[in-house]
């Protein structure tokens, strides 16, 4: 998966678009590779999460390489379907949700942070609209530093509430992730030997 995501990487950066939009989008996700691989024989996640993980930065590679408003494959889905619109930063958002919920409940989960599991869901949720805030503050500063320059880094494409929208994709990716996933992700769990049921705390690892 590491190769594959590297080769990605490395397409994306070959003639991108737009260079700063490119460096705006595959910076960060170069931060989270080294502190995955700082972290790995500490914390390993499944494979599950790895492999979204991966497919994740292949989505934001791509939207940096021809940014949001030109992905090719969202601009004929556009023409198909008569949208206003590329909707192919919809697609990023979503995934902003889906990944970074089955990551968090995978923390939750190995490391027993909540007594009351019932408030999982609610927690889950929550980060992953902390992330999307966030994500739309760093959106604002780089309008207000870059000016005109920032435009296709916004992507908002004349749309006056791309920011809600993006944030509603977001959470509508974290609930996917939630209410599908959960039997998949407790299974690779169960087979990492971390012992956990539901409302029963995970078991020290011996």
């Amino acid at each position: 998966m590491l190769i594959g995501v590297a080769i990605v990487f490395v397409w994306s950066g070959i003639h991108p678009h737009d260079r700063l939009t490119w460096w705006l989008e595959v910076f960060p996700r170069i931060i989270g590779l080294i502190i995955l691989a700082a972290t790995y024989r500490r914390f390993q996640f499944t494979t599950l999460v790895y492999t979204l993980i991966a497919l994740h930065i292949s989505i934001l590679c791509v939207g940096g390489h021809w940014t949001y408003a030109h992905e090719p494959v969202f601009n004929w889905l556009k023409d198909v379907f008569h949208w206003n619109r590329n909707h192919y930063d919809r697609l990023g958002h979503f995934a902003q949700g889906f990944v970074p919920a089955l990551i968090a409940r995978e923390l939750f989960i190995r490391l027993n942070v909540l007594n009351r599991k019932r408030w999982q869901p609610f927690l889950i949720l929550s980060i992953c609209l902390a992330i999307s805030c966030t994500y739309e503050f760093i959106e604002w500063w780089s309008a207000l530093i870059g000016g005109a320059a920032s435009t296709e880094f916004l992507g908002t494409q004349g749309d006056v509430w791309d920011t809600q929208e993006d944030m509603f994709m977001c959470l509508i990716g974290a609930t996917c992730a939630l209410l599908f996933m959960r039997p998949w992700q407790d299974r690779q769990l169960t087979n990492k030997n971390e012992i956990w049921k539901p409302g029963i705390q995970e078991e020290d690892k011996k």
